[in-house]
């Protein structure tokens, strides 16, 4: 069971207005709350260390958070405060840190202010409303100090501010996912797709993902000890997910089922949320009668959010993890074909698919070969739903790994009926300019699809990971 991510949440003010202007602190304390439960309809845990107000609460809400081990946290700039009662957080957590410059309202009701009549009590309603004043002060700091920080700039009730502070608490429930996942390698790199060998270590290192190595032999293994009652359960899975074509053999099926079982219990028995694969094996052999059938198994693990991607493009697994973590899918694609007339970019890939972003229910059809692999056997033929989506490319570069991402729109028209997953996709470039611009930054050729526009979210966990993201168009 997954444990809900744990977000940090402090209010800052000044300890010497409070005896000075009454009912002021309170106030604040009533909008810490608000922001508080709004942001626990999020899915977080808020992990609230109150209002600081001095260096001594400063080091003390530092180490609650700390001790927390909280993944981000949210500082709600009440009103004036000093940098000297940020920095001792933000030094102590090390995690990102986001200002919330909310105001308790969009405007001031300045008729009804200047009428108070006492300057004591107007002073008291402007500190109330103040937050803006401390936020360049605290970006002069953190700046200066290297600490690494955002803004969101609104007032309570700003839906797009909120939209905003929901990104972010996404963002970092990703990252925590990322961390916490463990992806499989079964197989290896397609041989002399260089663009897809990718380093490992490096993968760990950025995302936190454990890797495990797998063997054929394991998968082979569970694949011999299956019941005919279990096999007979997955055909019915099939046919209650996809639209199993009438093509399809009897023989062909229960191959496929029976490695669909054993990949759930290769899963199982490594705790996995994600695997690259790719093999190929002598004709004939039982590794390649394996490889041959396992599409429908693994499109069934990707469509449950267990992305797994082929040609063990180890980069894209992570790239489709980040997409279905998001809740926007993630399927495995590449280039396919360029529409000049209709300036549309067609995008697909065979094997595997995420089946709960196709527009239709989707197909398991016979393919009397896999272009480019060995033998013949079941495949999927969908097209990913129309309306907006988001492209990402996790990209190993000479300095390092950084995300490449862009929004288009998946669109109607013709597609291959090649029993293959591919879609027709237009972009606010025109197709040249972005196949162009896309390709210089140079990804794998493959890359995650998702629905809905998510590059913002996307550039937030970037911002959480301390890498680079590259947004075209």
């Amino acid at each position: 069971m997954r444990t809900m991510t744990k977000v940090g949440l402090f209010g800052i003010g000044l300890d010497t207005y409070w005896p000075q202007f009454e009912g002021l602190l309170n106030n604040l304390e009533g909008y810490q709350r608000q922001i508080k439960n709004r942001m626990g309809g999020f899915g977080v845990d808020v992990v609230d260390a109150g209002v600081v107000d001095n260096p001594v609460k400063a080091r003390e809400a530092a180490d609650y958070l700390k001790s927390e081990d909280v993944e981000i946290v949210f500082l709600y700039v009440s009103t004036y405060a000093l940098s000297s009662t940020v920095l001792p957080v933000a030094q102590k957590v090390k995690v990102p840190i986001v200002l919330l410059n909310l105001q308790p309202v969009a405007q001031l009701d300045y008729e009804a202010f200047n009428q108070l009549g006492d300057r004591g009590k107007m002073t008291g309603v402007w500190l109330e409303h103040c937050q803006a004043c401390s936020v360049p002060e605290i970006a002069s700091v953190f700046n200066r100090s290297g600490i690494p920080y955002d803004v969101v700039t609104g007032y309570l009730q700003d839906d797009d501010a909120w939209a905003d502070i929901k990104a972010w608490t996404e963002a970092a429930t990703v990252a925590a996912a990322m961390r916490n996942n463990r992806l499989g390698i079964l197989g290896h790199f397609y041989n002399g797709m260089l663009d897809v060998y990718t380093d490992i270590t490096k993968q760990s290192a950025v995302f936190g993902t454990h890797i495990e190595l797998l063997e054929m032999c394991e998968l082979k293994r569970y694949r011999d000890e299956i019941k005919e009652s279990e096999v007979v359960a997955k055909i019915e899975e099939f046919n209650s997910t996809f639209e199993v074509s009438p093509e399809c053999e009897r023989a062909e099926l229960e191959r496929a089922a029976r490695t669909s079982v054993a990949l759930d219990k290769l899963i199982e028995a490594h705790n996995l949320g994600a695997m690259a694969y790719y093999y190929e094996g002598e004709p004939g052999n039982d590794y390649e009668h394996i490889v041959t059938s396992v599409i429908a198994g693994n499109t069934l693990l990707t469509g449950k959010d267990i992305p797994v991607a082929g040609e063990c493009e180890v980069k894209n697994a992570q790239a489709m993890k980040i997409m279905a973590e998001f809740g926007a899918g993630g399927s495995f694609s590449e280039f396919y074909l360029m529409d000049f007339t209709d300036d549309v970019v067609y995008l697909g890939h065979d094997g595997p698919a995420h089946f709960a972003i196709s527009e239709e229910r989707v197909k398991l059809v016979p393919l009397s070969v896999y272009h480019g692999k060995p033998g013949k056997g079941l495949s999927i033929q969908m097209n990913v739903k129309q309306g907006p989506v988001t492209l990402l490319s996790v990209v190993e570069g000479k300095d390092g790994i950084f995300l490449l991402v862009a929004e288009g729109e998946s669109v109607a028209g013709p597609i291959l009926q090649i029993g293959n997953t591919n879609s027709r996709y237009k972009f606010a470039l025109s197709a040249k300019e972005f196949m162009n611009q896309w390709s210089k930054q140079g990804p794998a050729h493959h890359c995650a699809i998702g629905v809905g526009h998510i590059a913002n979210k996307i550039e937030k966990l970037g911002r959480i990971l301390k890498i680079d993201v590259i947004k075209i168009g």
